[in-house]
């Protein structure tokens, strides 16, 4: 029972702290995992195969709300990173771990330093390069994130979150919405498909407290999210970048 509260207290936490800032599930509970003792290919199965449902949580929630959807740009959106995702899980075993912890953790906190110097940056919706040559550019840095998720254990829905501010214009609360549907649900049921079919085992006998942390936190993580607007979901995310790229450069120096 200890084991189980615990496994549900850090899996709630995590994943409503990702719902409510775009990402960073993984940084918090994919550790708790191999802290308590699973090897880091079943630790990477099982924390893919329960982020589904942070993923299924937030969107149940967004999808709620009377936030309007562009389902033709979030289709777009999935297909880009569905593919890298693949591909992503078939480089995973060519990738040092340690180095790219390290590059990982410098890219983080500069992303969430970047956020913090550009004040007005994801306050409002401001839609561009939605012609030809934008979506080119756009997909391509979508499939380069989708190859990011499926090597790496975590941080990738931060820099979806960013980058669909940047390049697309859209406003935090916005880009956040479309990390959760997308990357939370599409592109990490694709993820947890692949490395299961690639050897590395789901520890099933977590999955039940795991799925239902991930979903109850998604959903409370969106709600908090849809009920404080772009201001606070921007202060959410350059706390969890910064913190969680101090988290994986000391980790690589320990």
């Amino acid at each position: 029972m200890t084991e189980q509260l615990l496994l549900f207290i850090a899996s709630f936490i995590a994943n409503m702290m990702s719902a409510f800032a775009g990402g960073g599930a993984g940084l918090v509970q994919f550790p708790v995992l191999i802290f308590m003792g699973l090897p880091f290919s079943i630790a990477l199965a099982t924390h893919k195969t329960a982020t589904v449902a942070l993923g299924l949580g937030a969107a149940y929630r967004h999808l709620k709300s009377p936030e309007n959807i562009n389902w033709p740009f979030a289709v777009y959106t999935m297909l880009c990173g569905v593919f890298g995702t693949i591909l992503g899980a078939f480089i995973i075993v060519h990738i040092p771990d340690k180095p790219a912890e390290l590059a990982l953790g410098l890219l983080t906190v500069g992303l969430g330093l970047y956020s913090i110097v550009k004040k007005r940056i994801g306050q409002t919706e401001e839609p561009k390069n939605r012609d030809t040559r934008g979506y080119a550019i756009g997909g391509i840095m979508l499939f380069l994130l989708g190859v990011f998720n499926g090597s790496l254990t975590s941080g990738s829905g931060l820099f979806v979150t960013m980058w669909l501010v940047l390049w697309f214009g859209l406003d935090y609360k916005r880009a956040v919405m479309y990390t959760m549907l997308l990357v939370g649900f599409f592109w990490n049921a694709t993820g947890a498909v692949s490395v299961n079919m690639l050897g590395a085992q789901t520890h099933w006998e977590w999955m039940p407290v795991l799925l239902a942390a991930s979903f109850l936190g998604g959903y409370a993580g969106a709600h908090l999210g849809i009920l404080k607007g772009s201001i606070w979901i921007k202060r959410g995310f350059e706390a969890v970048t910064i913190a969680s790229g101090v988290y994986l450069i000391v980790r690589f120096f320990s």
